[in-house]
């Protein structure tokens, strides 16, 4: 790290842990309920989340990402765990997952997030945003039947996301609602009128201050009619001494390298985990104040390396991640170090705190997380959208509503094929541009002028247009804009040139390289011209 970059990194230390101690507090539950959702142990989840932030963080490129276990991956997690016989089994997997990663960004494949539309990342903040604040109401008023981090439609208690919201309206618990109004005000004022005033309510983050005040409360409720029972609090694992903690941690069994059904899972985990990550970059950037730009195929070497150690003591996958991601940015993270402090703080409070931690109320935890959701998703991006015209309207609806009613990637992939639709449509309208020239004189001339890239996707409206054409007419033929002309175009063109002959229709010919009448073959034609166009 030259100077320059580590004077930047100490110099930022005053937004960067805020910063971190909000996306502590954010990722604490989501460790371990996301353990939860995936079948295994508890600590796993606060292994990834500790690589995720100390490991990844350190050697990612990224300046305002957050890694660590992805709710995405939950599902993957719990099926690989059954089907490969064993936890050890399935860390073997988390392992050559790694690698496996860490050999896509040896062969840049990070590139892959660049090509998926603006529209679409938006629609997936926006719905990120939207499924937060859904799976956080349950949580605020105090009924937490379902697995905090779980953001798919279809919760494991059963319910989905809008019938565990009805259910919830029966069963309000009164003192996990009332510290949670208490958080979220704080927090409003905290952000709106205080952090205005003077700086030192800038340096202590409004949520840490109602974490503090859900400690307090739940200690000076308990047993009164407004206290907090310990099925709304954080649960820790809490080892009774040392050597009980490092018997927390699993290790991969090697002796099942040779098992098909673990290289499978490893590349599954890889691709899911990659392509999270390099979409999670792409909105990140986006998100980022300063604009700056991740190295991608080194952000998927660093992930590689992340699940690679984590795999080896007993941890979940990591991917990056848009929850802890979105909060740093909100809390005011600069560079890298807030996500590096927030994998310490994680750290040390399992080392040293583990009984404080679960005196933290869960309602408390979902009052910071709906902040970060309503963030994500502000009703005024909707009016944005729609003013910018239908061809970013709709994949951004469909992949809102794709990720609120099914989870994160398939609704990703349902906002990613409208958009491809879309290109389709319209490339097929702007293949060509078709006018006639002069109909005086009874005969039908026409013009069509070939647009700049002409592709096979292009072949049903220019086959259709010049099936269309009159007998005894005119055709000129304009290719002098066009720099990309597909083979199979060619081959139309050519056998339009016998009919043409049958139909008594003469074609002009208009090329940079001169003007040519009813030529014999096109598709020499365009070979002569290659320096013109790039003849495929």
């Amino acid at each position: 790290m030259d100077n320059n970059n580590s004077n930047s990194l100490l110099g930022s230390l005053k937004n960067d842990i805020p910063a971190s101690v909000v996306v502590f507090f954010v990722a604490l539950p989501l460790c371990l309920g996301i353990a939860l959702a995936s079948g295994a142990p508890l600590f796993s989840g606060l292994i990834a989340g500790i690589i995720g932030g100390i490991i990844v963080g350190t050697l990612s490129g990224s300046h305002i990402g957050v890694s660590g276990p992805a709710a995405g991956l939950a599902a993957i997690v719990l099926t690989a765990i059954g089907t490969l016989g064993g936890f050890e089994n399935f860390l073997l997997a988390v392992v050559l997952g790694g690698v496996i990663q860490m050999i896509f960004g040896f062969l840049k494949a990070g590139i892959i997030g660049y090509y998926f539309p603006s529209s679409v990342i938006k629609g997936m903040l926006t719905g990120i945003g939207i499924i937060i604040i859904l799976k956080q109401i349950p949580h605020f008023f105090g009924y937490d039947s379902a697995i905090e981090g779980n953001f798919a439609f279809n919760q494991q208690d059963g319910e989905n996301t809008f019938s565990g919201i009805f259910s919830m309206l029966s069963n309000i618990s009164m003192g996990p609602t009332i510290i949670a109004v208490a958080g979220l005000a704080t927090m409003l004022v905290w952000d709106k009128i205080l952090a205005k005033k003077a700086k030192i309510f800038k340096i202590v983050q409004g949520p840490l201050v109602a974490v503090v005040m859900g400690i307090v409360y739940f200690n000076l409720t308990k047993g009164t009619a407004y206290g907090i029972s310990e099925n709304h609090m954080v649960s820790v694992p809490i080892p009774s001494d040392f050597s009980s903690f490092l018997g927390q941690f699993s290790f991969p069994n090697f002796s099942q390298i040779t098992n098909p059904a673990i290289w499978i899972t490893a590349f599954t985990i890889a691709l899911v985990a990659s392509l999270e990550t390099l979409l999670c970059v792409e909105a990140t950037d986006k998100l980022d104040p300063e604009k700056r730009v991740t190295p991608t195929n080194r952000e998927l070497m660093a992930q590689g390396a992340g699940n690679i150690i984590s795999g080896m003591i007993g941890g979940l996958p990591i991917t990056q991640v848009i929850v802890r991601s979105s909060a740093n940015i909100q809390s005011g993270g600069k560079t890298k170090m807030s996500a590096i402090i927030h994998g310490c703080l994680l750290l040390i409070s399992v080392l040293l705190i583990p009984g404080l931690l679960n005196n933290i109320p869960l309602s408390v935890l979902a009052a910071i997380l709906l902040i970060v959701g309503y963030k994500l998703a502000k009703p005024a991006l909707f009016s944005v959208m729609y003013k910018l015209g239908w061809m970013q309207f709709v994949p951004f609806i469909i992949t809102i509503l794709g990720i609120v009613f099914t989870d994160l990637l398939l609704g990703i992939g349902m906002g990613l094929a409208v958009g491809i639709v879309i290109i389709l449509v319209k490339s097929y309208q702007n293949s060509h541009f078709l006018h006639i020239i002069d109909n005086s004189d009874g005969k039908h001339k026409i013009k069509m002028t070939l647009a700049e890239e002409v592709t096979f996707f292009n072949k049903g409206a220019i086959l259709n247009e010049l099936d269309q054409l009159p007998a005894d007419s005119f055709l000129e033929l304009d290719v002098r804009k066009t720099r990309y002309l597909d083979n199979d175009i060619i081959e139309i063109l050519e056998d339009f040139a016998f009919k043409a002959k049958n139909k008594k229709i003469d074609i002009k010919l208009v090329s940079e390289r001169g003007i040519v009448e009813n030529p014999p073959s096109y598709i020499e034609f365009f070979k002569l011209s290659k320096r013109e166009i790039n003849f495929n």
